[in-house]
């Protein structure tokens, strides 16, 4: 097609994302996105993929985008489908991961009316959007599109919102446009890396924090690895959006959860360099408990900013440090010996290391369960681990639909608590029409377990009939199993270590998705 061939605004929009390399759209359609539907039934180059939930489509975008780098487009109804999709809107900002939001509103003229499902969606989405696209016109669509395309990009990388009202959509002036020259990203001045490498040598013991996309690539953890040699502690964030591991792979010390355990951490250190992170706050208030959790002896200094090459700027101060990329040794996991005994998560994580295929994908959203496994699964094969990045839990499910559709060639694994997986329990269908073959622990303990903790570390009080039952998840008892099979997947209850390693092994020998409930 001519480039300046007019076409309908809903067209206008869809193929310039096309244009720009968008190759999937999570959808929950309402009436005002019919045009929008039917753009997309016109543009082979994106598939659409029907989520039963607005935050299933969001989390499944955010999980393609830690995967690609590449924005997936989602389509939502109006004010309120954008509020069911605003949690996992929350975690993607949070991993800094591009997706661009398409959410259809009233035709222009409608808008005053008052109709029942009228909002002010440029309100709702301001505070998790770093761009807001109104089509006000079907003219202008293309060039909407486009604006919101670059924006997602631009580092640091973030969701942005198009707004398209369905006169908009189906009316035909709009001009579909060609993909933008690539988007660099800035250096970090080597004079204030030289300031870095200043403090490091004046310091007594230095550790640095490191986030963003370092974390995904494994020769800049291994340059990560040769600076822990040196005698600089390495961390990283509490939960960054993704962690490359595995056996030969450099494993940095996490910045711990709890508030007080983290303080009393960062005491060991006189200096914490930045690199491509912020200064760790605590993720609640607590009384008596600082929210900063860096000590006030402590200097903090910044080698990079999120919108900075993180990664150059950690190769140029490893080389002003004299430094190459750090030695593996090779560790033998095909004799991990199966466990005994009660099953718990530090078990589970022993039996996946025992069976996870190389280039697996861990979707994390396994709340109290998760720093366990994440443990003992150190030295399985090389894998890569999705973090909570928002502490919004309840996206592991979509989160490991987004990761399995960006990279169909590897195995994605969803770990969740038994509360946290009902949030978004709508995802185990999508599974299925899709026919991704995600396997998926369910660990349930029947409870809210990690309220159960803050509610004793808040200090709120002791604990009463009404608060108990609040944090419970018994009377009923959720069965997960039939859930599943209710959405047509196969699934399996265990509360043994030798049934979750005969049915994980089996799992693995199966091209669909699977759940196993895990009774703990």
């Amino acid at each position: 097609m001519s480039k300046t061939e007019l076409k309908s605004g809903a067209n206008a929009l869809v193929e310039t994302l096309a244009n720009c390399g968008v190759t999937h759209c999570f959808a929950n359609p309402g009436t005002s996105e019919m045009h929008l539907v039917q753009a997309l039934d016109n543009e082979p180059r994106i598939k659409s993929v029907l989520c039963l939930f607005e935050g299933v489509a969001t989390g499944a975008a955010d999980g393609f985008a830690r995967m690609t780098g590449i924005p997936a487009m989602t389509l939502l109804h109006l004010g309120p489908g954008y509020g069911n999709a605003l949690a996992n809107i929350h975690n993607a900002m949070r991993a800094y991961s591009p997706m661009i939001n398409v959410i259809g509103d009233h035709a222009t003229y409608h808008r005053d009316l008052d109709a029942p499902l009228t909002s002010d969606i440029e309100t709702l989405v301001k505070p998790h959007s770093s761009f807001i696209g109104v089509v006000e016109t079907p003219a202008i669509a293309g060039e909407v599109a486009m604006k919101a395309y670059v924006k997602s990009i631009s580092p640091p990388a973030s969701p942005v919102s198009v707004l398209l009202p369905a006169n908009s959509a189906w009316g035909n002036d709009g001009v579909a446009l060609q993909k933008p020259s690539d988007i660099s990203i800035a250096n970090v001045a080597e004079g204030k890396i030289q300031t870095v490498y200043d403090a490091i040598q004046s310091a007594k013991t230095p550790a640095i924090l490191v986030g963003g996309d370092s974390l995904y690539d494994e020769n800049t953890l291994g340059i990560l690895g040769a600076i822990s040699e040196y005698g600089i502690r390495v961390l990283i964030d509490t939960f960054p959006a993704r962690q490359k591991r595995g056996r030969n792979i450099f494993h940095p010390d996490k910045m711990l959860y709890f508030a007080e355990m983290a303080v009393e951490d960062l005491q060991k250190h006189d200096l914490l360099v930045l690199a491509g992170t912020q200064s760790p706050v605590a993720f609640f208030a607590y009384p008596n408990t600082p929210s900063n959790l860096v000590p006030d002896e402590t200097a903090v200094i910044e080698l990079s900013t999120r919108q900075q090459n993180t990664k150059a700027a950690i190769e140029t101060l490893a080389k002003q440090l004299g430094l190459k990329t750090a030695s593996s040794n090779e560790i033998d996991t095909s004799d991990i010996p199966l466990p005994e005994g009660k099953i718990n998560a530090y078990k589970i994580g022993k039996i996946l290391a025992r069976h996870l295929p190389k280039d697996s994908i861990i979707s994390d959203d396994a709340v109290t369960c998760g720093l366990p496994i994440y443990t003992e699964t150190k030295n399985a094969n090389d894998h890569d681990w999705l973090f909570l990045t928002g502490g919004a839990i309840g996206q592991g499910l979509s989160l490991a639909i987004g990761a399995q559709m960006a990279c169909p060639n590897r195995r994605t694994f969803a770990l969740l608590g038994d509360g946290a997986s009902m949030y978004n329990i709508q995802a185990l269908w999508t599974m299925v029409r899709e026919k991704l073959p995600i396997i998926t622990f369910i660990f349930a303990n029947r409870s809210y377990k990690i309220l159960n903790i803050e509610m004793e570390r808040t200090g709120a009080g002791a604990v009463g009939d009404t608060a108990r039952e609040m944090l419970s998840l018994e009377t009923p008892s959720l069965d997960f199993v039939k859930i599943a099979e209710g959405m047509g997947m196969r699934a399996e209850s265990v509360s043994a270590c030798d049934e979750l390693d005969n049915i994980l092994q089996h799992a693995l020998t199966l091209n669909e998705p699977m759940l196993i409930e895990i009774c703990l």
